[in-house]
């Protein structure tokens, strides 16, 4: 794999419902270049813009940004380690990552763990099926107190609220977990499987109930993005969050091709924290936020 560097700074930005970049220049640069220009939440648009441009699998190191992640698994500024593989399904990806994990942890080989099969242990429900007032009742059966902003027909929200709060703090305490097949309603940018049910393919890495990495066998259709993009903005205006640029150099990357790739961004201070037995990442980064 050939190691290659993107920008921090940029004038594309991932639009993700959930995420929300540093907007560093909003009115552009001295010389000219008109803004907004945006601290990265990951370098997945470069990398990808790399991979349309004839790279081949690719890596990279490097800091990645995120407003509002501040606590004993979160910094706003963080440490990143994102690869490319081409060529590679999702059953590939999940094996790579599963020996770099054994590599890094020596916790034993990873269980891969459908999404479907890690709600019905936990909590005995079909994820695919089960309606959002059932989810929201099944929430609320278990004790558990959603965020005020939850509304009742908000599947996804549902859906994350009781992975997050049952699920994921039992994910990886034997040995490491990977969680796949999402529901196509969270593929983000991975590909989605026809069904019945349709999945997204996407996979995520679980130690100690902390995730560690997130990734997907890799869209490739310029217009399934395009739509994806619009819905994710829908979405963070109906949250009452900002909306973000929809156009960006990607969009051209891919119409001139995306070659096939398994993708996967990995949390490197999570994966510190754990290796050191540390108990928050403050305590394996130098200059946390409240020292920085």
């Amino acid at each position: 794999m050939l190691e290659v560097e993107t920008p921090i700074l940029s004038a594309d930005t991932v639009v993700d419902r959930h995420l929300d970049p540093f907007c560093v220049l909003p009115q552009g640069i001295t010389g000219g270049v008109p803004g907004p220009f945006w601290l990265q939440t990951s370098p997945e648009f470069g990398m990808k813009r790399l991979l349309a441009a004839g790279a081949p699998s690719i890596y990279q190191i490097t800091r990645a940004f995120r407003q509002d992640e501040c606590g004993p698994l979160h910094n706003p500024e963080f440490t990143m380690v994102e690869w490319y593989r081409l060529g590679e399904t999702m059953a590939e990806g999940i094996a790579f990552l599963d020996r770099l994990c054994e590599a890094m942890l020596a916790r034993g080989p990873a269980e891969a763990l459908s999404y479907a099969e890690a709600f019905q242990l936990g909590l005995g429900i079909d994820p695919h099926a089960i309606p959002s007032r059932q989810l929201m009742d099944v929430a609320l059966g278990a004790g558990l107190v959603p965020p005020q902003s939850l509304e009742a027909d908000d599947r996804d929200g549902w859906l994350d609220f009781l992975l997050v709060e049952r699920i994921q703090p039992r994910l990886g305490l034997a040995r490491p977990v990977i969680l796949y097949d999402f529901p196509a309603s969270q593929a983000a940018l991975a590909r989605v499987r026809p069904g019945p049910p349709p999945v997204a393919e996407r996979f995520e890495l679980y130690v100690d109930g902390i995730e560690l990495a997130n990734g997907y066998h890799e869209m490739l259709d310029v217009e399934e993005f395009r739509r994806r993009t619009a819905e994710a903005n829908a979405q963070r205006r109906g949250d009452g969050r900002m909306a973000l640029p929809e156009q960006n150099r990607l969009l051209s990357a891919m119409a001139a091709g995306l070659p096939a790739s398994t993708g996967v961004a990995l949390g490197f201070d999570r994966l510190v924290m754990l290796a050191a037995g540390a108990k928050t990442i403050a305590n394996v980064i130098a200059f946390p936020l409240d020292r920085a």
